[in-house]
């Protein structure tokens, strides 16, 4: 819901971010992509202790985000960091952090 005139792109962007980004599980899956090129998702529910189904909606929340990218390669995903969402994602962030 935006309300106008008071919100503005970046809040709202930042906001999109940080909903994504609200749950350790998804925190453990940006911080392990930003330290490798890729990740395939066979590969993370081998690391996480959770089921399929529930990697499955982490992955989807971060993805709908845009904070990572999803290529299918059968019957594997590839999973990457959207690079320069990620970098807007930091650059809002570290300016809302001056306040």
């Amino acid at each position: 819901m935006k309300i106008v005139g008071i919100i503005s792109e970046q809040q709202e962007k930042a906001a999109r971010y940080a909903k994504a980004m609200s749950h350790p599980v998804r925190m453990y899956i940006l911080e392990l992509l930003s330290k490798q090129s890729c990740c395939y998702s066979g590969n993370l529910s081998d690391d996480l202790p959770i089921a399929k189904s529930t990697l499955s909606q982490h992955l989807k929340e971060l993805k709908d985000a845009g904070l990572i990218q999803g290529e299918t390669e059968a019957p594997k995903i590839k999973y990457c960091l959207n690079r320069p969402n990620w970098e807007e994602a930091k650059m809002l962030f570290k300016e809302l952090m001056k306040i």
